[in-house]
């Protein structure tokens, strides 16, 4: 691809042996590139002789997208004739299928989501948390089970990346199936991983799992404090039914033996 850098969630990590260089996705994707069956033969799998072939091969070929030569990768369409550098796919609007066999389209070829619906005016991805396009496009994506997420390409691929194989799935209706699948077929990347996503690295959501322990109404009354409870009477504390993350001692919000549950005024 030429690039010294490029975004590893695209091109991969970068390999070097034999005196050559190469991203890791730039291998797989390059037209009429054979790969041997074994990852230890060669770099990654594909002989040093073949992989020189190519790079003279793409010093012919002109990139659809920057216009620069070295372009290693044509479009899989039968009959069409456009080459582009994998760095430049995403910018050009082209999709690289990071499944085997690692096929690749022009921007004219590529595959698109086949759901007839288009976004509730203000609709926000759910990711990032900012408004999506009025309709589908290249950048603008929805989940094929509930036809209701709506999010940026840039911003599932970041999602797909931390959270894995194992993990991914609509951040609405949680299904897997039919939306990795789409999500395969679009173009993005989806790395299979053994661990944890990388959100639970280093414990760093551990507090989310503890209990809320303090007293939010306006004036407590409990002579230990709003951090302080005990386990019935008048200074038990009840948490909100609702979301759980405000509470009240029963004698702080008059709340009799008999009332079993309470809910915060901004859930009510």
């Amino acid at each position: 691809c030429r690039r010294a850098e490029a975004d590893p969630d695209i091109c991969g990590d970068k390999q070097e042996k034999y005196r050559l260089c190469a991203h890791v996705f730039c291998l797989f994707f390059a037209t009429l590139l054979p790969r041997q069956n074994s990852d230890h033969v060669g770099l990654m799998g594909f002989l040093a002789r073949d992989i020189q072939l190519a790079v003279r091969r793409a010093a012919q070929k002109h990139c659809c997208v920057c216009g620069q030569s070295g372009a290693t990768i044509m479009c899989c369409e039968e009959n069409c004739n456009s080459w582009f550098h994998l760095p430049c796919a995403k910018e050009g609007g082209c999709v690289t299928q990071y499944i085997p066999d690692y096929s690749s389209y022009c921007p004219e070829h590529r595959p698109e989501q086949d759901v007839q619906v288009t976004p509730e005016p203000g609709t926000e991805c759910p990711i990032c948390m900012e408004p999506v396009e009025d309709e589908k496009t290249f950048r603008t994506l929805v989940c094929p089970a509930c036809k209701r997420a709506w999010f940026h390409r840039d911003c599932i691929q970041g999602q797909a990346m931390r959270a894995g194989l194992l993990c991914l799935h609509c951040p609405f209706c949680r299904d897997i199936k039919e939306f990795l699948a789409q999500m395969f077929i679009l173009g993005i990347r989806v790395p299979f991983r053994l661990v944890p996503p990388t959100w639970e690295d280093n414990d760093a959501f551990a507090d989310l799992g503890g209990r809320h322990s303090r007293c939010n109404a306006k004036k407590c009354l409990y002579p230990g404090g709003r951090e302080e409870s005990e386990d019935e009477g008048p200074w038990e504390l009840l948490l909100c039914i609702s979301c759980a993350a405000e509470g009240t001692h029963r004698r702080c919000s008059r709340l009799r033996k008999s009332v079993l549950f309470w809910e915060c005024d901004s859930c009510a």
